[in-house]
């Protein structure tokens, strides 16, 4: 007789959501997690006082997912200025939503990141991807992100200036070879939402979904060394039992616990942080790299938004360069870039860590998103959840992971029902 109604494998976003749904049907469950703490790639460390995302990340306040199951005021949400700071010709220039920030308005309005044709085109960009369903835009013809601004009229300029460093940091590609349908989800949310940090870091989004689910049910480092239908191996050797196993991990790993080939293709990211005595800039707002030249896509002060990721009297940074090629950059290529945009206040920061993170998104190259919501059934008793079972991005996770319940209820109702 089987130990466990279900057990699924992975607490990252996308497993916890899926424990959380399970567990409101009062199914008996289990959580196995290889590492010391739930997260998967939502995670911050404490180091010196400093509160270190693993990799720069926002939290996108639109996402219905997280609307529907998350407690905003407990995560005690920062929030980005909306638009950015755009480096281009020796100086920053604003680029803000102006509906969001109509203070904004004259500035943008000003702008050279782009002409007055393509802001009446991103204002039409915005209208179409607010105003219709989310599942119509899930079922655009599938093409690339380049190609959809093309197609749209976008100039080379406001592409290169903005659409690439903004879009890049996100998809942490900057070819925007990304499917347009991801493009158009992000941009959404980004229109009809801010992009915030919780006050005690990332970190904050898993620790509330895995406090809400029952003492015993998460068990944290198990690692499990195979997947079959009606249970699984730990790396111990212990065989578990369950009448369904849902496999809550990266792609790769999910391949690799099924028996299949882990080959799949994800996105790079370096993340460097550092210290300084005083902020570079007062503003709470993202910046980027206009010009395209450098290691850096973006900046931004995480301390500026939420005091707690930093001790008293010092600042944060964070410095994100995508990587164009296998070598990752370096302290010192980062630190001569920033230079030429903040000056030689530079000098005086403190290189605090690099993150180097080889799996950070799921690639979703068109026709990745072909069909937006993947299955959750891998096979009989065995399922599957995960961003890269939809958009690649928080949202996506708890998507899949809502999704991956529901099969997994459907067919435990079905197996009572023939018993």
């Amino acid at each position: 007789m089987a130990e466990w109604d279900v057990i699924i494998v992975g607490a990252g976003i996308a497993g916890l959501t899926c424990a959380e749904e399970l567990c409101s049907k009062g199914l008996k469950l289990l959580v196995l997690e290889s590492s010391d703490s739930a997260g998967g790639r939502i995670a911050t460390d404490e180091y010196e006082g400093f509160l270190l995302d693993r990799g720069f990340q926002v939290f996108l306040t639109a996402y219905p997912e997280a609307k529907r199951i998350l407690n905003y005021p407990e995560l005690k949400l920062n929030r980005f200025a909306p638009g950015a700071l755009i480096w281009h010709d020796g100086k920053f220039r604003r680029f803000s939503d102006p509906w969001r920030k109509p203070g904004d308005l004259l500035a943008t309005a000003l702008s050279p990141v782009a002409s007055a044709m393509d802001k009446i085109r991103i204002a039409k960009f915005r209208h179409d991807t607010t105003t219709a369903d989310l599942r119509r835009l899930y079922k655009s013809p599938e093409i690339t992100t380049i190609e959809m601004l093309q197609q749209r009229g976008f100039s080379p300029t406001v592409i290169e200036r903005f659409f690439r460093p903004f879009l890049g940091g996100i998809f942490l590609e900057q070819d925007l070879n990304t499917s347009r349908r991801m493009c158009e989800f992000v941009f959404r949310m980004f229109s009809t939402g801010d992009a915030a940090l919780p006050s005690d870091g990332m970190r904050a989004i898993p620790n509330q979904l895995a406090s809400r689910l029952p003492e015993g049910v998460l068990r944290l480092n198990s690692p499990v060394k195979a997947v079959r239908a009606g249970g699984v191996e730990l790396s111990s050797g212990l065989q578990l039992t369950a009448k369904h196993i849902v496999v809550a991990t990266d792609e790769p790993t999910a391949r690799k616990l099924t028996g299949n080939s882990p080959e799949s293709e994800a996105n790079r990211v370096v993340c460097m942080y550092f210290a300084a005595d005083e902020p570079p800039i007062e503003e709470p707002i993202l910046m980027l790299n206009g010009q395209g030249l450098g290691p850096i896509n973006n900046v931004c002060v995480p301390s500026q938004l939420a005091a707690n990721y930093a001790p008293p009297g010092q600042s944060l940074i964070s410095v994100t360069a995508l990587l164009k090629a296998k070598q990752e950059p370096q302290v010192d290529a980062v630190s001569s870039q920033l230079r030429e945009w903040f000056g030689s206040t530079v000098y005086g920061w403190r290189h605090l860590r690099t993150y180097p993170i080889h799996y950070a998104l799921p690639r979703q190259v068109a026709p990745a998103l072909e069909p937006v919501e993947k299955s959750s059934r891998l096979s009989t008793g065995v399922y599957r959840c995960g961003d890269y079972c939809d958009t690649a991005s928080i949202n996506g996770a708890m998507a899949s992971g809502r999704r991956a319940a529901e099969a997994v209820v459907n067919d435990f109702e079905e197996l009572r029902t023939a018993d």
